[in-house]
Formats: C-alpha cells, sequence, structure tokens
C-alpha cells in the first residue's frame, strides 16, 4: 500500500515524439523517478495532456509530422488547463533561431539529441522544482488574496451596522422613522449614480467606491439631533425663533461628533505599534464623507442656508444630495405636524427650487428620475405616497 501511495505522489511527465524508440528510451529513463505518459503525435499530446492527473512536466519533440512541436506548444498555452504546464522541447535540431523561437513561445528549456541522460534528468529535476515553488506561491497568494476579502468583507459589515446603530440612535429620538433612512439613502446612491458622467461631478462619482461610499453615509445626516433637547426636537407644533435656533445647531453638532471620533482612534492608533504604512490606511473615509454630509445637508445653493451659509460648488457634493433627497422625502411624508404632500406638488415644489435651495444639475437629475423615486418611496413606504393632488 505504501510503495502504491509513493508511486501516486511521484509527478506525472508527458512524453511526446513520433519515434516509438526514442519514447521508450526517454519512459526507461524516467521510469525509477517518476509516472510517465506518452504520445506518438501532437495531436494525441493535446489530448492525453488534459487527463486527469495533469503532467508536472512535458518533453516534447518539434520535428514530427503534420503537427510540430510548435504547434503543439501553441495549442498547450491557449488551453486554461495545460498553458501553466513546463514544456521541454527535445530535438535533434541544434540551430540557435530555433531554440530562441521555441523559448520565445514559452518552452522552459530545450534540450538537443543525442542527449546525456544525467543532463536531462537534471534538467527535468530543476524545472519541477521551480514549477513546485511557483504553484506553492500560487496557492499562498489565492491564500492571501481569499484572506483579504474576507476580512475587508468583515470590515464593510461592521462599518454597516455602526453606521446604521448610529442613525438609528439619533432615529430613536426624532419623529422621522427608520424608513425616511432606507429612503433618503436610496434616494443619494439613485443620484449619484446617474451623475456620475455628467461633467460636474465625474471627477468625484465616476469612482464606485465613492458612490457606495456617500449612499452609505446617509443615514447619518442628522446624528446630530441626538444633541437637542427633547422639548424641541419632539415639539409637534412649530418651533419659536429662539427653538428653531436650537434645533438648526443639530448640522455643526453632528459633523463635530464624527470629527471627534475619527480623532479619538486616530490618536489611539498613533499611541498603537503599528507601522506607518499601517497608520496610512485608516478606514476613515466613510465618516469623514459623513461628517462632510451632516454638515452641509441644510446649505442651500443661493447661501441662504445654515449653519455656515456655504454657497453653490463650496457646499459639499455629499450635501448637495442629501439636501435634495432629505427634502423630498420630507414633503412626501407624513409627520405628528403635517399630511404628506401629493407626488406631483412635491415634484413642482423642488422644480420651482432649482438654484435656490438646490444645485441645477442635481434637480435635474431628480427630475429625470422621479419615476425611479416614487418607486423607492412605495418600497420603504410609512403609508401610501399619494401620486396626485
Amino acid at each position: 500500500m505504501d510503495a502504491i501511495a509513493h508511486a501516486e505522489d511521484r509527478p506525472l511527465i508527458l512524453v511526446v515524439d513520433d519515434a516509438h524508440e526514442n519514447l521508450r528510451v526517454l519512459s526507461e529513463l524516467l521510469r525509477r523517478d517518476y509516472r510517465v505518459r506518452v504520445a506518438n503525435s501532437g495531436a494525441r499530446a493535446l489530448e492525453v495532456a488534459q487527463l486527469d492527473p495533469l503532467p508536472a512536466l512535458i518533453l516534447l519533440d518539434i520535428m514530427m509530422p503534420e503537427m510540430d512541436g510548435y504547434a503543439v506548444l501553441h495549442a498547450l498555452k491557449q488551453s486554461p488547463l495545460t498553458r501553466d504546464i513546463p514544456v521541454i522541447f527535445v530535438t535533434a535540431l541544434d540551430a540557435d533561431d530555433e531554440e530562441e523561437r521555441g523559448l520565445a513561445m514559452g518552452a522552459v528549456d530545450y534540450v538537443t539529441k543525442p542527449y546525456k541522460p544525467p543532463l536531462l534528468l537534471a534538467r527535468v529535476r530543476s524545472h519541477l522544482e521551480l514549477k513546485r515553488a511557483r504553484d506553492r506561491l500560487s496557492d499562498q497568494n489565492a491564500f492571501l488574496d481569499g484572506e483579504v476579502r474576507r476580512r475587508t468583507a468583515e470590515n464593510e459589515l461592521v462599518k454597516d451596522v455602526t453606521l446604521m446603530a448610529l442613525a438609528a440612535l439619533a432615529e430613536k429620538r426624532d419623529n422621522e422613522t427608520g424608513n425616511h433612512l432606507r429612503r433618503t439613502q436610496a434616494y443619494v446612491a439613485l443620484l449619484a449614480e446617474h451623475l456620475q458622467a455628467h461633467p460636474r461631478f465625474a471627477a468625484s462619482l465616476q469612482e464606485r467606491e465613492h458612490r457606495e461610499r456617500i449612499a452609505k453615509c446617509a443615514p447619518l445626516h442628522d446624528i446630530g439631533k441626538v444633541g437637542i433637547p427633547d422639548h424641541i426636537l419632539l415639539k409637534p407644533g412649530k418651533l419659536e425663533a429662539d427653538e428653531w435656533a436650537v434645533m438648526k445647531t443639530h448640522a455643526a453638532l453632528g459633523a463635530d461628533a464624527l470629527r471627534e471620533a475619527i480623532g479619538r482612534v486616530r490618536y489611539a492608533r498613533a499611541e498603537a505599534d503599528l507601522s506607518p504604512a499601517e497608520r496610512l490606511t485608516e478606514p476613515f473615509a466613510f465618516l469623514e464623507t459623513a461628517a462632510l454630509m451632516a454638515e452641509s445637508h441644510h446649505e442651500r445653493w443661493d447661501g441662504s442656508g445654515y449653519p455656515t451659509g456655504l454657497q453653490g460648488d463650496a457646499i459639499p457634493l455629499p450635501g448637495r444630495l442629501m439636501a435634495l433627497a432629505d427634502v423630498f422625502d420630507a414633503l412626501i411624508s407624513r409627520r405628528p405636524y403635517k399630511e404628506p404632500m401629493p407626488l406631483d406638488r412635491a415634484v413642482e415644489m423642488i422644480r420651482l427650487e432649482r438654484g435656490r435651495h438646490f444645485d441645477p444639475d442635481v434637480v435635474d437629475a431628480f427630475l429625470t428620475l422621479v419615476d425611479q423615486f416614487a418607486d423607492i418611496a412605495r418600497r420603504f413606504d410609512d403609508a401610501p405616497v399619494p401620486t396626485q393632488s
């Protein structure tokens, strides 16, 4: 049983030659240390080269009728199953240009007849060891790639859970619902996807990772409301001027809280025993984007918004996208202090605010996507959305 197992562990070598005597001599030379498979033509070689188990190495004659060694090598390199099998040419040809041609096509070595058995065996051993080393490296790289994908997926999951937990914290203290978070997130994702081809937004939105980051951060746009007193935040009626002044601080409160969290973690990482390279790969881009969105989603295109009165393109893009998404959802949603607005009236109000409250190009994108916005609103509805006045 051990002898059989040992035989199965030995590398398999495919010998290709149209001369029966050459096949016999090479087979006898190799069988002491290797398993041997033979083929007496190029066409047959291509058939048996793909049988299980695959050869670890191929000894290939060049001068064969109908299909020579070069044609066989070319065909081997075209197949995903056989393209990585090392091929050594064994031939009576002894011209430098023939050797160069074979090596250029992908052969790993070139042995001329009559060959010296010790030299041929040494070449075979060397190339088998090289193949084993390449296979080990490939397996290791595949394992590392898998680990990177697994850990990246875990990090993304933790990030998503963290985002939704933070957003839910604000939601618990507000009149808005979890579906509001889902709707506005979907609106923002839809706008970003549509605007990626627009010349004004291509630099920011062409990268899928950036679009996804903006959308994932959308649920944190009102995180600052956790800092607003209940008697203001939950007041069912219209806010007084002083109360409204307090309410408006939620934009800056949210941005400050997120940036403070980023700063604390960065400080902790700086104190940790991390290499400079590890410190440069901090996964905080999504929180920085969330801070921009929290801070700027109440800014207005004409400069009349808050907290800092930014105007036009000075307003960060995440804030401009969320501004429209947030207002549209507020218009069509029921609140304790108002009934939902019919869809057509909400669309008209957004249109009228083009160039005043909202970025004109963002409004144009919205008007193109109204049907899809309505689908999102229905999919994550709190109550039926009116479709007409």
